[in-house]
């Protein structure tokens, strides 16, 4: 099963432009590499790896395949659907030893160190040079380093925006805004992710001034982020009618629009490709900006399979490896030459959700503390019961 985004267009449709926006300081700031291209040779190791990756993607077979035949090494894949399932499940392998490698997102970083739960990769065994300018260093790099060891290198990258029935809910770049999933007359209709939800309306908030510390400053203490979220969970619960559906992961998000009668989402870019596949369904930016995620691989601290984590590491950045995870999880790979690999058929996807400025937009995951992530949880799951 193919599954594509805003990636394969981005590079295949418009590739002078992507490639301008990944080494702007406004994307995650950029430093070029000249270094070659570094792969071991086939076969080169052997045995296996225990790696924690994401539900919901039929593609990884294929991926997990070329790995295989390219070094050797079989995969034991263990599906989680969303972060917060793959730190707990990361704390009890942190006991048992279960797996070698998981993949989290770059902002969850701090959360596992704090946490002594993972090791720092070696640099000297991982080709930084063959990635993308931007996604080794800059702002993503910042997240990944901790106190001189890097922890986390990337795997994919890509968004959370607006997913729409065109016909029930037309949208259009320029206009559709995150305060459209609490409109009236949606009542039922909307799917969101809960946390997700919950920081969105706080940017809504904050541009309209209407809470009581820079939304941002959420990130930097915890005793201002239960000011900004009481708030925005007070806000969010007034509105929760518009909701039919909470989803943690992509099968369920496709659910919502699928089975459950949602017109209008916050979603990843996968779920408006796929559902865009099945009817009417489109993927739009928000002008306040797309909410950007970059996912990748940490190992963790007790590792028993480390030098083959390490050719695990080395095939994702090459241009094969690079664009099947791309194609995988429907996200914009890293990697060098990946994008020379990825269909063009897209373009029309993309260039529908990133007109114009779109990409410039881009708003990251901030950094997040294991005590900040305690507090999210919290108003999150008073949100859904709420």
């Amino acid at each position: 099963m193919t599954k594509i985004t805003q990636t394969q267009a981005t590079l295949a449709a418009a590739q002078m432009s992507r490639r301008n926006v990944l080494k702007s300081a406004v994307a995650i700031g950029a430093v070029g590499f000249t270094s070659p291209l570094f792969v071991k040779n086939a076969f080169s190791s052997s045995g296996e790896l225990n790696h924690m990756g994401w539900a919901g993607y039929d593609g990884y077979k294929v991926s997990l395949e070329a790995f295989t035949k390219k070094t050797g090494i079989k995969v034991n894949l263990t599906e989680q659907p969303d972060n917060d399932t793959i730190f707990a499940q990361a704390k009890l392998a942190a006991q048992t030893g279960a797996f070698d490698t998981i993949e989290p997102t770059v902002d969850r970083t701090l959360s596992y160190v704090e946490n002594d739960l993972v090791q720092a990769w070696d640099e000297k065994k991982v080709n930084l040079a063959n990635y993308l300018p931007g996604m080794v260093d800059g702002k993503a790099g910042e997240m990944a380093v901790i106190k001189g060891g890097r922890y986390f290198v990337p795997a994919v990258w890509g968004t959370e925006a607006l997913v729409f029935n065109k016909e029930k809910m037309p949208l259009e770049y320029g206009k559709a805004s995150l305060a459209d999933l609490w409109g009236e007359g949606l009542e039922g209709k909307v799917t969101v992710r809960a946390h997700s939800a919950l920081a969105s309306l706080g940017r809504v908030l904050d541009a309209a001034g209407k809470l009581p510390k820079p939304f941002m400053d959420s990130y930097k203490s915890d005793d201002v982020m239960k000011e900004n979220w009481d708030v925005i969970l007070k806000e969010a619960l007034a509105k929760k009618k518009n909701i039919v559906q909470f989803w943690k992961g992509e099968n369920e998000a496709q659910a919502a629009f699928r089975t459950n009668g949602a017109v209008i989402g916050q979603c990843w870019d996968s779920t408006g490709f796929n559902m865009g596949k099945e009817g009417p369904y489109g993927y739009v930016a928000p002008k306040e900006g797309s909410i950007a995620w970059n996912q990748g691989y940490m190992m963790m601290k007790n590792a028993k399979n480390t030098e083959q984590a390490y050719e695990w590491l080395n095939f994702q950045n090459t241009p094969e490896g690079g664009a099947a995870m791309s194609t995988v999880y429907s996200a914009n790979p890293v990697g060098k030459g990946a994008v020379d690999l990825l269909d063009p058929k897209v373009a029309a996807f993309y260039n529908a959700a990133f007109p114009g400025d779109a990409l410039t937009k881009l708003w990251w995951w901030p950094v997040q503390s294991s005590s900040y992530l305690k507090l999210r949880a919290e108003y999150a799951d008073k949100f859904i019961a709420g």
